[in-house]
């Protein structure tokens, strides 16, 4: 069964884990660690977290699709996809945890 935590979830889980720091404090902490992260790759950077990964930009260049259904060429507009690459940590912790079916 999945699991998902979301940025509530996980500013509740580290305020119960830290009770030396108020909840408005961790709030505020991961709100700014998540900007943080944004305005980096906004401007074409990179965020490395040691053990955790990285977070890149991929960029794709303009090309032209195609409408499935009617067949018509429609131009795509270049764009930057975030990407996220795990470092060898995080890898091996979830592949020690996963049980292959």
């Amino acid at each position: 069964m999945q699991q998902a935590i979301n940025k509530s979830d996980f500013i509740n889980n580290l305020s119960a884990n830290c009770d030396t720091i108020t909840d408005m404090v961790i709030d505020d902490a991961v709100r700014e660690i998540l900007n943080l992260m944004i305005d980096t790759l906004a401007k074409d950077g990179r965020v490395e977290v040691r053990g955790f990964g990285s977070f890149c930009l991929h960029h794709r260049r303009a090309r032209t699709g195609r409408n499935p259904k009617t067949g018509e060429s429609v131009p795509v507009p270049a764009k930057a996809i975030p990407h996220f690459k795990p470092g060898k940590a995080l890898r091996e912790a979830v592949n020690d945890n996963v049980a292959l079916s």
